[in-house]
């Protein structure tokens, strides 16, 4: 190891145990299959730690699926800009974190971690290292297309000596396409059309915090610690959803335990500054019905409809009982539609295509669920439901004043599919969100419904 990591005290891959878990199913050659993004890039950024600690080593960067937010990933890909490609790829060989070296040459590295996940480094000069990054983060597809773009236009991408990323695109004429985008998925059709994607979702465009557990149910924050916890991250709103009562598994709440929270929540809002949404995750019951009586989703201020029960109903079933939720007359956010699992459970049997026509025709929207666990609804779903103009919410589906931080893997998933701000329903202020996602439609003068 390099006497300056040496220094540093720096900390491989295998410092961090806990991840160990998550590992997919490994392959015949001893490698997991697949990994949660998550964990792949807390791996990818402490390699790239290393790398940037080595003095030849001028750039160094995530790249791949890791860098698009795909929601698993099956190895960890790098890129290192250096005039001393081999200086890089010896110090790189010599990182206790890697278990074993595959293969190497003067300009690349090919290794396993010591949980047998497999790591790619490549090192171009610094002259070539914005082509290099344009077409190492796409998929194989869309930098295909790029490079078939350059050769149209008599341009050799590696040799132009570009510095950043929107060179090399407007090189091709073109707008710098965000990385999550770059599957080959439309993306540069869109960008010849003159979409330059500057409405693309982002985290600062996110008002509230959606989706969130306390201690009522299975939370492990009270309703004051998350609503403070949000509001530091700069929210004007977070909605408070805990279980009802057909999830007892996960404490769900009966109507004799909500008046209690809701005085909890009304205390916190007045003393924290921070709007704070009595709400619900309702499930959907076999029938298509809403857990609670309709009185009782009328006293509350949002619904998120979710599954958590027989999920392993057949596809026609499945479909009839959730275009059955979607149609009830309150306004309902689809939470973790499919049910997903990652790595873990399939998603469930359903026609989407129908469920989607049912939620363009009622009062609904749709949750993109940011649990690096879930990553729910898919990329793909969500493209058919923006075709029929549904909105949207990103959440964080927190039990945890920690698991706030599943913003982050929501916003990425919106931008994988091309979601634009103006289609997410917590990027407005507190009193039209709350007016947007309020169960029962309320007339002036009339009273809200309240709970005996």
């Amino acid at each position: 190891m390099p006497p300056a990591l040496r220094k540093e005290g720096y900390k491989g891959v295998d410092s961090l145990p806990h991840l160990q878990k998550h590992l997919g199913h490994p392959q015949a050659g001893g490698g997991p299959a697949r990994v949660l993004l998550v964990d792949a890039r807390e791996w990818a950024h402490r390699l790239v730690g290393y790398l940037r600690a080595i003095p030849e080593v001028s750039r160094a960067e995530v790249v791949g699926s890791i860098r698009r937010w795909v929601e698993t990933v099956g190895d960890v890909n790098l890129l290192a800009a250096s005039e001393h490609p081999e200086e890089v790829v010896t110090a790189f060989a010599d990182n206790p974190a890697l278990g074993r070296v595959v293969g190497r040459d003067h300009r690349s590295c090919q290794a396993r971690l010591t949980n047998g996940m497999a790591v790619t480094l490549t090192v171009e000069a610094p002259g070539q290292f914005a082509a290099a990054f344009v077409l190492s983060t796409g998929s194989r597809a869309h930098g295909a297309r790029l490079e078939a773009r350059a050769r149209s236009r008599g341009l050799d991408l590696a040799h132009l000596g570009l510095a950043e990323e929107a060179a090399v695109y407007a090189a091709l004429d073109l707008p710098e396409i965000p990385p999550e985008l770059r599957e080959d998925a439309g993306e540069i059709e869109a960008a010849e059309a003159g979409d330059s994607f500057d409405d693309l979702l982002t985290r600062d465009d996110i008002r509230g915090m959606v989706h969130c557990h306390t201690v009522y149910s299975d939370g492990h924050g009270t309703v004051a610690e998350m609503a403070e916890a949000a509001r530091k991250m700069g929210m004007e709103y977070i909605t408070i959803t805990d279980h009802s009562p057909t999830a007892s598994y996960a404490g769900g709440l009966r109507r004799d335990q909500l008046p209690p929270q809701w005085s909890e929540i009304a205390e916190a809002q007045s003393r924290l500054g921070i709007r704070v949404l009595r709400g619900t995750e309702s499930d959907i019951l076999g029938d298509g019905s809403l857990d609670y009586p309709d009185e009782v989703l009328g006293a509350l201020e949002v619904v998120i409809a979710s599954i958590h029960d027989r999920l392993r109903m057949d596809s026609d079933s499945m479909t009839a009982r959730l275009v059955a939720a979607m149609r009830q007359p309150v306004f309902k956010i689809w939470g973790h539609a499919l049910g997903r699992l990652l790595l873990k459970r399939d998603p469930i049997a359903c026609d989407l295509e129908k469920v989607l026509d049912a939620i363009a025709e009622s009062r609904a929207a749709i949750e993109l669920n940011g649990s690096p666990h879930r990553m729910d609804l898919p990329v793909e779903g969500i493209r058919a439901a923006r075709s029929r103009g549904i909105k949207f919410v990103v959440s964080t589906d927190a039990h945890s004043t920690a698991e706030l931080a599943n913003l982050t893997f929501a916003v990425a998933l919106a931008r994988r599919a091309g979601v634009r701000r103006n289609e997410v329903l917590n990027t407005l202020p507190a009193d039209e969100f709350a007016e947007r996602v309020r169960p029962t439609p309320t007339s002036p003068g009339t009273a809200p419904f309240m709970l005996p």
